[in-house]
Parts: C-alpha cells; sequence; structure tokens
C-alpha cells in the first residue's frame, strides 16, 4: 500500500467524521498525524467557514448532522462553545503518540467532542481524557507545557502546509492532497484500495 498520512483537528467535525471512516475506508498503515488547524489558516490566510456568517455556519452544522447520520453514526451534540481553543487537545494528541495512544487519545476525544458535547478547550476535559485511555495525567499536564511537545506540533503543522494541506481532514497519498471528508474514497482509490 502507499505511504498515507492522515492530518486532523480534534476540533474539526468534519475531522471526526472522517475518523471514525477511515480504517474502514483505508485499511491498513496510515500515519494519524495532529495538527493545528489555526496555524494552517494562518499559513494559508484563509478562515473557518464555523466562524462566518451565521447562514454559513449553519448550513455547515445541518451538513455535518446530515452526513452523520447517512454515516450512522451518534447525533452529534456540539460542545458550547463551538469552535474554541484547541490548542492544549491538539498538543495533548501530539505527546499521546510518543508514548503509544495516539489513536486511542483521538477516537476518545472525537467522541467527548462530538457524541458528549464536552469542551476539548477546558485542560481538566482533555487531561481526563487521557486518564481514561490510559496516560499518566501529571506527564500529561506537564506535556501540554513543554516546548518539545509545542515544537513538534508547530513542525507538523508546518510541514502539513509545505505538502499542500489547506485544511482539515487531509489524506495525503504519495504526495497527492485529498482535503475533505467527501475525499476518502478518491484517496482510497488512488491508494490502490478496492471496495
Amino acid at each position: 500500500m502507499s505511504s498515507i498520512v492522515f492530518f486532523y483537528d480534534l476540533g474539526s467535525p468534519y475531522a471526526y467524521l472522517s475518523a471514525e471512516r477511515l480504517p474502514r475506508i483505508l485499511p491498513g498503515s496510515v500515519r494519524w498525524q495532529p495538527v493545528l488547524l489555526g496555524g494552517i489558516f494562518a499559513l494559508t490566510g484563509r478562515g473557518s467557514w464555523a466562524m462566518g456568517e451565521p447562514a454559513e455556519r449553519e448550513q455547515g452544522i445541518a451538513e455535518i448532522e446530515r452526513r452523520a447520520r447517512a454515516y450512522d453514526l451518534p447525533p452529534l451534540r456540539w460542545p458550547e462553545p463551538w469552535p474554541s481553543d484547541y490548542l492544549g487537545a491538539m498538543r495533548a494528541a501530539t505527546y499521546a503518540y510518543d508514548v503509544g495512544l495516539g489513536h486511542e487519545f483521538t477516537m476518545h476525544a472525537f467522541h467527548e467532542a462530538f457524541q458528549r458535547g464536552q469542551d476539548l478547550a477546558l485542560a481538566e476535559t482533555v487531561l481526563r481524557v487521557g486518564a481514561e485511555v490510559g496516560m499518566s495525567e501529571s506527564d500529561l499536564e506537564a506535556a501540554l507545557a513543554d516546548p518539545a511537545v509545542k515544537r513538534a506540533l508547530r513542525d507538523a503543522t508546518d510541514a502539513a502546509h509545505v505538502a499542500g494541506v489547506m485544511g482539515v481532514p487531509s489524506v495525503v497519498v504519495e504526495g497527492e492532497v485529498f482535503w475533505g471528508d467527501d475525499r476518502l474514497e478518491d484517496a482510497a482509490r488512488v491508494a490502490g484500495v478496492s471496495h
């Protein structure tokens, strides 16, 4: 199978939808890479539809909820507020991969945010999620302030931008970027995965 990287931010409901479907559509060795969507926006001069006009925001939310139903996922429960500041959560996800619990932390955090409506901007929520997947709460708390973890997330975000990632979710297959929850099947075809 081709070299495949899945770029995501825990604040993105579209990334949540992709994360739920990815193991089925792209089974095998996909590297999950946390990046800071706000950092990508800063590098590309773009912004979030969720921060735009109320009508655009309502349309986006309705589309995500429609897709969740189509994918047979639980009804979405939106954190309040959403979107929020996910810097700490993304540092925690970065650290989680260092200790071998990246996927577990990521999926549990996505479920907390978009199935239970929990705010991942709150340090206590992030620390609880980490503890619930087997991470040391004190080690995770220290990691959130660790310059090496901060640098790793920043470097991953910069590398994603250099690779052509404009937003999340994005899947990169042998240098080709597939941006959006609706591009997973296209990525699978290029990767040689048949369904």
